[in-house]
């Protein structure tokens, strides 16, 4: 039992500190050692530091809706090995949805307790989303299982090492059942070492200025948390606030599926009321509670200090409340693959009551979903096996005082990457024939400052036999527009033939096969505009005009503005003085 000592106020700032630099660390340290493009390119994993209660206390992470995942995974380790069953040198690997690792089994989380003169005194934890864990599809999240068997191997908080003592009938189960084996073992190699990074690090910080020292501090970095959240809660509008929008379908060709959210603010608390929504579906679009715990804390942040260093402490003034067995709090053994997209909802949900109100602060409606890929073949060069496991950007609503980004990740992938072309093309049997901002042609995202733009990304397939799942969500809902801006424009996607045929649109597609020379073309979604367009500064419509992101017509029907396609010399029409002396 450790005894609590006064620390002075500027030793506790250097531990807090340090504690923060050891979490981006183990963040640098997993993408520097990983094997699979979504890790090291694209940034889809996170990794951090927590109490020995399972407490966040540091997180470093490209993929925003991890946030609180990796908690629930060290609390789900507490919980199965209490007492004196965790030792000094056990990793344990979790990606059970249901219980503890929140979100898909692509999602593979390890946890390390981290011991100091025989006492457990932190955990160091990671979750990186892996490029196979088996099941019926080539990248194992699909579109279109009926259980969760089907989605690959589920690891339910099993020791993968047993005091620093390997257990290689779990190495050899996932080398027998994965696809693509040096990738998915070679992350695991890499998660491993940015564990015991951390368990390094911590361990340095207690040597250096004592266990209880360190105790202490994770303490107040904690407390701080809250402070500084509690004191941002006060600033945000108090009342009830409800909003209910729509999942696009569960991958099976259910739906559309109605979910809503009441919140709650008071001076003390935010509270997410989602009773009411739709119950868990037969495809896989359900989504555990703890995905929906952790797309309540990204838009809370969003909300009130999008800035602050994230620990459990910042979101102790948050209470989420859900039916059991909703699409949002599913429970085994329905399927979970596509669980992001009503995670995604869930946040929208809050995004969509609290924007009018928040105008500052939040935007008009982006484009939302994580537009997942998976496309598998075999390399035309080399006729080995090849799978792009990879998200889309797209365009972010406009908001008082800017337009909207272009070319972005939704608000849950956070600040990831593309696969970019050149290693896209080397490593993959395709070639990208297009990669541009998108012309929707129709007023999508006009308004006085306007949504920004989707973009298309084409895949040519450079070999025969082909497959291509895609769930593009948002392609039947578009995205919101705020007070009198446009809609944005829906997630799509067309094959385009070799014969010259054109199939589609689609929004979400199971194993579309294709043939050498058949293009996939990826149109993600613009988002929605903020005020009304006739009131866009009129010179600024010339620039959009000459930028590409509006045609002639569109300039002249939606903002009241007539642009010459040759000069950019341009006239205001009268539609606009109307509107102003209105």
């Amino acid at each position: 039992m450790t005894t609590a000592v006064k620390v002075d106020p500027f030793t506790l700032e250097i531990v807090k500190d340090s504690l923060l630099a050891a979490g981006d660390e183990m963040f640098v340290a997993l993408a520097r050692t990983s094997m699979s493009p979504i890790i090291y390119e694209v940034l889809d994993y996170a990794s951090g530091l927590t109490d020995a209660k399972g407490n966040l206390l540091t997180q470093g992470n490209g993929v925003t809706g991890f946030i609180g995942m990796l908690t629930f995974m060290v609390k789900e380790t507490l919980k199965k090995y209490p007492g004196d069953k965790l030792k000094p040198g056990d990793v344990i690997i979790i990606n059970d949805p249901y219980n503890g690792g929140g979100s898909h089994l692509s999602d593979v989380g390890l946890v390390m307790p981290i011991f100091y003169e025989g006492e457990l005194i932190a955990f160091s934890a990671n979750k990186a989303h892996w490029t196979e864990v088996g099941g019926k599809d080539p990248g194992s999240f699909t579109n279109d299982a009926t259980d969760i068997y089907q989605e690959g191997l589920q690891f339910n908080c099993i020791k993968l090492y047993d005091e620093d003592r390997l257990n290689d009938g779990i190495v050899e189960i996932i080398r027998s059942n994965v696809r693509f084996p040096d990738l998915s073992l070679g992350d695991m190699w890499a998660q491993v070492a940015a564990l015991r990074t951390g368990d390094r690090r911590l361990k340095e910080l207690c040597d250096k200025h004592s266990k209880a020292t360190i105790l202490a501090a994770i303490d107040y970095l904690l407390d701080h948390g809250e402070t500084i959240s509690r004191q941002e809660l006060k600033k945000l509008p108090k009342g009830v606030f409800e909003a209910e929008d729509y999942i696009d379908t569960d991958g099976m060709g259910n739906g559309p599926f109605k979910i809503k959210v009441k919140v709650t603010i008071t001076e003390d608390d935010f509270i997410c009321d989602f009773r009411g929504s739709h119950p868990q579906v037969p495809g896989p679009m359900n989504c555990s509670y703890t995905g929906l715990v952790s797309a309540v804390r990204v838009i809370f942040l969003a909300m009130t200090n999008p800035e602050q260093d994230v620990n459990d402490g910042v979101f102790r003034p948050l209470q989420v409340i859900v039916d059991p067995k909703s699409i949002m709090s599913a429970e085994r053994p329905v399927p979970v693959s596509n669980y992001f997209e009503t995670l995604l909802g869930s946040l929208d949900l809050i995004w969509k009551a609290m924007a009018p109100h928040l105008p500052n602060r939040l935007t008009a409606g982006h484009h939302l979903s994580v537009c997942s890929v998976t496309l598998s073949g075999q390399h035309q060069d080399t006729n080995d096996p090849f799978l792009i496991v990879e998200p889309s950007v797209g365009g972010w609503g406009g908001a008082a005082g800017q337009d909207g980004a272009s070319g972005q990740f939704c608000v849950a992938d956070g600040e990831t990457y593309n696969v970019p072309v050149e290693v896209a093309e080397t490593r993959y049997g395709v070639l990208i024939d297009e990669y541009s901002l998108r012309q929707d042609g129709n007023g999508a995202g006009a308004g006085e400052y306007i949504g920004g733009k989707g973009v298309i990304r084409a895949y040519r397939a450079m070999s025969d036999g082909q497959a291509a799942t895609i769930t593009y969500g948002r392609n039947k809902f578009k995205p919101w527009g705020m007070n009198k801006g446009n809609e944005g424009s829906p997630n799509e996607f067309y094959i385009h033939k070799a014969n010259g045929e054109v199939d589609g649109p689609y929004g979400v597609y199971p194993r579309y096969q294709l043939q050498k020379n058949d293009v996939v073309r990826l149109m993600t979604g613009t988002g929605g505009g903020y005020g009304n367009p006739l009131k866009r500064d009129a010179q600024q419509v010339a620039m959009d005009v000459k930028n590409g992101y509006f045609t002639v017509n569109e300039a002249k029907e939606h903002f009241g503005v007539e642009v010459n396609p040759q000069t950019f010399e341009y006239v205001e029409l009268p539609v606009r003085d109307m509107e102003e002396s209105s």
